[in-house]
């Protein structure tokens, strides 16, 4: 087919909050386990598929640090090999209570990804994803270390975050990322020069953050940092709540249970339809409309790519961003739609490249006065900063001016060695932060465990500083331990590289 002018970017954002030894169902590690899974397994082998074909500057793929920290951890790769395991026994129990072709197709699915579990991934997540970056397969996107909201936090915390986010990556993989998914798409104008101080080159906004002219990355004010914004009208073609594909009436239903073994058995049959009255799952169906929605999909970038070149008078770039979490876990046929798609794509003449391809290649137009932006409800910051939040945005700014008043008298006091109380105290004030709460609650998406959450956190926070501010350094060390062995991620974070305050001195 005729070559498009222009490139085609894919980016994916992987992120889930910090869930280890914080519950099990219905929400807790069963949703760490769920997503890896029906997501993060079969995407790492469609990725290795396509790179022994050849392959390679795939998508832009961004794996948040406490993500990361989830996939390495020893705790949830024991609870991952369980899972998988009893994946497979339901799947037989189905068989034989009846329902022979769900359990079938389940025991296909559970037994192979615990073959692929077994083979690669039992020393953690790190060797997988670090093999694809190694081979140019797909271009590392970091962030900050637990997902905070950043326009609304201090900026010595957000800075902070954004550094050690980026080391980890470093650790954890070889090398550091000079693009970022910013949590949330959240801008507000002055994070461009954090950006640039900490050495990040480019990174995600919402469509309507550049006033919908999504074509080009965009200078932000008078850095050289790069903005690249995501093209709602390919990115919908996608994930629309009304036109989407996963919506096809032969995909399979996320929303309806078996309740006796926990499986799916449903197809989506009509959007109107109840969950008792669903027609049964038929993978062959949905093989032919996955084919359908990858030729959709690509008639779509080629029509995009000429539309919007002719418009600009250059070669344009189209960006399509998504949450990995919705190829499997969301949308179950996702990735056999995802691995298509990078296959047909070329053949049909469209350039497939990285963010960090269009960087090099010059798709950068004129500096943007970029706005106060979000790609949540309404496109600003009413999810993290709303009404219904009140109560969590109060929450996040007394913690984060307790764990800073209280780092900056610990400093104070002259110490120089590496201090666990301190180290655990930013990492409980992290963990409040997370904007998945305010996320949750907003959405009511598990609000009830969303609160209680922050507010673990938050107590954390709290009789730790009492503990150092009274005096009681045993009780802190003792209470610091104590909160460690529940959220012991970021062994390597070091307090004493929080900057020091405006009133101190150099750290």
């Amino acid at each position: 087919m005729t070559a498009v002018p222009g490139q085609f970017t894919l980016v994916l954002h992987s992120h889930l909050p910090w869930l280890a030894h914080h519950g099990r169902w219905p929400v807790g590690e069963e949703w760490l386990y769920q997503s890896w899974a029906a997501s993060y397994l079969p995407l790492a082998r469609v990725l290795r598929t396509l790179a022994a074909e050849g392959r390679s500057h795939l998508l832009s793929f961004g794996i948040t640090p406490v993500l990361a920290a989830q996939l390495d951890d020893p705790h949830s790769l024991a609870g991952m090999h369980h899972w998988l395991g009893n994946w497979q026994l339901r799947a037989d129990e189905a068989a034989m209570a009846g329902n022979i072709a769900l359990g079938a197709h389940e025991h296909r699915l559970a037994a192979a990804a615990l073959a692929d579990f077994e083979q690669r991934w039992r020393h953690g997540g790190s060797p997988v994803w670090r093999e694809l970056i190694d081979a140019g397969t797909i271009e590392l996107l970091g962030g900050p270390l637990a997902h905070p909201f950043q326009p609304l936090l201090d900026p010595r915390l957000r800075a902070f975050e954004l550094t050690e986010g980026l080391s980890d990556a470093r650790h954890r993989w070889g090398h550091t990322p000079s693009g970022i998914w910013a949590p949330e798409c959240g801008f507000t104008p002055g994070m461009e020069s954090g950006y640039a101080a900490a050495g990040v080159t480019h990174f995600m906004v919402d469509g309507p953050a550049l006033r919908g002219d999504t074509t080009l990355g965009r200078p932000v004010w008078d850095s050289d940092v790069l903005a690249f914004g995501r093209d709602l009208q390919v990115s919908y073609r996608v994930w629309s709540p009304k036109s989407g594909y996963p919506g096809h009436t032969a995909y399979r239903d996320f929303h309806h249970y078996d309740h006796a073994t926990g499986l799916k058995p449903s197809r989506v049959t009509g959007k109107q339809v109840a969950g008792p009255d669903k027609a049964p799952y038929d993978p062959e169906l949905a093989d032919a409309a996955i084919r359908t929605d990858v030729e959709d999909f690509v008639r779509t970038v080629r029509e995009r790519l000429l539309a919007e070149s002719a418009r600009i008078g250059r070669p344009a770039l189209v960006v399509a961003a998504f949450d990995t979490e919705l190829f499997g876990h969301w949308w179950h046929e996702g990735p056999q739609w995802l691995e298509q798609v990078l296959r047909a794509l070329p053949e049909a003449g469209v350039t497939v490249g990285t963010l960090a391809d269009a960087r090099a290649r010059g798709f950068v137009g004129e500096p943007v006065r970029l706005a106060d932006s979000s790609w949540g409800s309404g496109k600003d910051w009413r999810v993290w900063a709303g009404d219904q939040v009140r109560d969590l945005v109060e929450l996040n700014a007394d913690i984060v001016r307790l764990t800073l008043d209280t780092m900056d008298k610990v400093r104070s006091q002259g110490h120089s060695l590496r201090d666990p109380v301190a180290d655990q105290l930013l990492r409980e004030a992290v963990l409040t932060v997370s904007s998945d709460w305010a996320f949750m609650v907003s959405k009511d998406s598990a609000a009830g465990y969303a609160r209680d959450r922050a507010h673990q956190h938050a107590h954390a926070v709290r009789e730790i500083a009492a503990a150092v501010a009274a005096g009681q350094l045993a009780k802190a060390r003792q209470l610091a331990a104590g909160w460690y062995a529940a959220d012991g991620l970021f062994p390597a974070l070091d307090a004493r590289r929080l900057a020091a305050s405006d009133t101190e001195g150099p750290a």
